[in-house]
Parts: structure tokens; C-alpha cells; sequence
């Protein structure tokens, strides 16, 4: 997975602190990461139709569902792509000793290993909602750590 997917999933559980749109600018301030970075893992999400953007001196970014009904499989495929982690490429049908086409008619053990990662990475994804997170992060750092991030967010200047 790619690194915007960790910078989107902080994203959206920082965006259930707030009621208004929180501007990208913010956001990247908060994690101190690079806001062209950020912005595109911000359209991914706008994309994906998890988060909502406003133009404008009030604009910013909300999500466009409750926290509960976005899972982290949604953010990944968000930014990452619905695709499959690992893709093969039927090495075993390269070089000197290239296997016949009419041996590879099934996946290799390689293969079916990684498909059976695949499945059992996006079970657990699919599993974990934002608000789970939020209640995660919460129960990790404290009750008050989700307050202090929207008064942080709300406050002019940071």
C-alpha cells in the first residue's frame, strides 16, 4: 500500500471532529506532510465519493458518510485502486527453464498463497470503520485527543 493511503485514513478520522468543512491546508499543518501530497489523496477520496469538498473562504473537506458506514478498505481502494496487492506475473513460464503453458494451467503455490493473503487483508480492511479508528485513536491517547484535534482544527492560525 501506498503511503497516501496512511495520510487518508488519518484524514477521515481527524474529519469526524469536525462539523465544518476542514481546508487541506489545515489538514497537511496538522500532520505537517506536504499539502500537494496531501490534496491528491484528498481528490481520491472526493473521487471515491467518501469525502465532499466545498469551495470557497469556508471550503474545505467533510465526510459524506457516517464514520461507521466507511470502512478502511474503502480508503484504500480509494486511493490504492480496487487492484490486488500482489499481481502475478507468471514468472514461471520465464527463462531457460520456463515452464509449459499446459503446467501453469492453475495457480503456482506462490500464487494461491498471496490470494489467500489477499482475501484475508481485505476481510480485515473491510471489518474496520473510521469510527472504529476514531474510538481506537481515543481509547490509545486519551478521551480528551479528538477534542484538542478539532479545537486545534477550528482554532484561526493553529
Amino acid at each position: 500500500m501506498s503511503g497516501g493511503v496512511e495520510w487518508a485514513l488519518h484524514c477521515c478520522v481527524v474529519l469526524t471532529t469536525s462539523s465544518t468543512p476542514v481546508p487541506a491546508a489545515r489538514l497537511a499543518e496538522l500532520h505537517d506532510v506536504s499539502a500537494s501530497y496531501l490534496a491528491k489523496q484528498l481528490q481520491a477520496l472526493s473521487r471515491a465519493g467518501l469525502i465532499h469538498s466545498t469551495q470557497g473562504k469556508s471550503g474545505g473537506y467533510t465526510l459524506t458518510r457516517d464514520p461507521g458506514a466507511v470502512s478502511m478498505l474503502d480508503v484504500v481502494e480509494a486511493v490504492d485502486g480496487p487492484g490486488p496487492a500482489f499481481s502475478c506475473t507468471e514468472i514461471r513460464q520465464r527463462g531457460p527453464l520456463a515452464a509449459p503453458p499446459s503446467v501453469c494451467a492453475t495457480p503456482c503455490a506462490i500464487a494461491r498463497a498471496m490470494a489467500a493473503a489477499e482475501d484475508a487483508r481485505r476481510q480485515v480492511l473491510a471489518a474496520v470503520t473510521i469510527a472504529d479508528l476514531t474510538r481506537q485513536v481515543g481509547a490509545d491517547h486519551g478521551p480528551r485527543v479528538m477534542n484538542g484535534i478539532r479545537d486545534w482544527l477550528t482554532a484561526t492560525g493553529g
